[in-house]
């Protein structure tokens, strides 16, 4: 199933938030603190490349 739109809105939303903090902490902030920000975003953009993974599994897993 995928990510219902209104989830979607807030994920992009945090994602537009999470790369502003990484903006001003590339500039003020230690290595970690700017790797674990970076994370943050792997995490949130992987996780929406997977639910469309599993759409496409199921869907292929309907029609068999």
């Amino acid at each position: 199933m995928a990510l219902s739109q209104r989830t979607l809105e807030h994920l992009l939303e945090a994602e537009g938030s999470i790369r502003s903090a990484l903006a001003v902490a590339a500039r003020s902030e230690k290595p970690l603190v700017i790797t674990q920000i970076s994370k943050l975003l792997y995490d949130i953009e992987h996780m929406k490349e997977f639910e469309n993974l599993m759409d496409t599994v199921e869907e292929q897993l309907s029609k068999d």
